[in-house]
This record gives C-alpha cells, sequence and structure tokens, in this order.
C-alpha cells in the first residue's frame, strides 16, 4: 500500500485524497516538482511499501489504516512480542480498554505471515 508523508506522518492514499482537497498549494509550488513544497503544507509522496521497512507497523495518522508496510528484524521481535503478550493473558486489561486495537495485531499476524507454535 502506498503511504504519503502529511505533516511529520505517514497517511494512506484515502486521506492524502482527502487532504489535498482542503488544502491548495501556495503560489509558485509546482504539483510536479515535490521540492516545490514542504510537506507540512502539502503531502509528498507515494511511497510504496506502506512508507518502507520500519522497526514497528505502520499506521496512517488520520484513519489508523495498516499500511503494510515491511518490517526489519527489530520489527518482527516487536510484533511477536506483542502477540505473545496478547495471547498469555498480559494484555486483558488493556484489550478491555483498547478493543480495536487487536483488530490491529491480528492484521499484523496475517500480513506478516506469523505462526504460533508451542
Amino acid at each position: 500500500m502506498n503511504a504519503y508523508l502529511f505533516r511529520a506522518a505517514l497517511i494512506c492514499e484515502d486521506c492524502c485524497v482527502k487532504a489535498k482537497k482542503e488544502i491548495c498549494l501556495s503560489e509558485g509550488c509546482d504539483p510536479e516538482n515535490e521540492s516545490s513544497w514542504d510537506s507540512d503544507d502539502y503531502p509528498k509522496g507515494p511511497y510504496s511499501d506502506g512508507g518502507g521497512e520500519a522497526d514497528c507497523p505502520q499506521h496512517c495518522d488520520h484513519c489508523q489504516i495498516f499500511l503494510e508496510n515491511p518490517l526489519t528484524a527489530d520489527g518482527y521481535d516487536y510484533v511477536i512480542n506483542a502477540i505473545v503478550e496478547l495471547i498469555d493473558g498480559a494484555l486483558t486489561d488493556w484489550r478491555n480498554e483498547n478493543a480495536g486495537n487487536t483488530s490491529a495485531l491480528e492484521s499484523w499476524f496475517r500480513f506478516y505471515n506469523l505462526k504460533v507454535t508451542q
């Protein structure tokens, strides 16, 4: 999935389209030349693979959709540890307060094709 850089955050394509409709480029800015504007003022991108390899799964800063980025070795450790904590019940209270986050863990588990072994 493509990601865009906007106001120091990654956003998805749908949110980028919405942001571009709400914002006009300043005079002198060329939409075909990203070096003519700052990402604080107008989205830049697209950047493939959810913004690229990172130490954790990336989500759109506006709508929270998972951007399906590749992970570093530390990133895989992060995801595996989060899932193990959930399975072990260490996040029981956390799950009840933030039920939406368990769906993020499920998305990561499926996307990164992780396997549970005993």
